[in-house]
């Protein structure tokens, strides 16, 4: 369905208006989508995406810096995300013996192993998105969203 059919628009939409009105759509669409599979396990979508940077790290504890800049959403509060997924025992806490004002994360193996019965979970989710697409349709998605995006920045 088109994007003027679906908030039912009476006037002409420019074409750069269109893009941003399907891509903030979309999201929408995406991201409740995925709160849905994450809802039964108690997770927000920052959340998630903590825990994914953090089995990222292979072992090795993340900074709070190093969490924030690997954010999708740059604009989450890290802190208060830790402290939730610190109650939840999916990540420890740490200081750095070296250096006293640096805080040292890592996932737990209760983190890790939520992740790991998530991912079939996700990767169907993410299958599912993607079935109306050809692969390389989905390669020239990526393309043209990432050509889109460096114009902005």
């Amino acid at each position: 369905m088109k994007i003027e059919e679906i908030i039912k628009s009476t006037v002409s939409i420019s074409d750069a208006k269109k893009v941003i009105l399907n891509l903030m759509y979309t999201n929408t669409i995406v991201g409740e989508k995925f709160l849905e599979i994450l809802k039964p396990f108690d997770l927000s979508s920052e959340q998630y995406n903590v825990l994914r940077i953090l089995r990222g790290q292979k072992g090795n504890p993340a900074n709070m810096c190093v969490i924030q800049e690997r954010m999708i959403a740059k604009n989450s509060n890290t802190t208060r995300l830790i402290d939730k997924l610190l109650l939840k025992n999916l990540v420890t806490r740490e200081v750095c013996s070296e250096n006293r004002r640096k805080i040292e994360i890592q996932i737990t193996q209760k983190g890790l192993d939520l992740l790991t019965e998530l991912d079939p979970i996700v990767i169907q989710h993410e299958e599912l998105l993607a079935s109306n697409l050809t692969a390389q349709e989905l390669k020239e998605l990526n393309r043209l969203l990432e050509k889109y995006r460096i114009s902005k920045q």
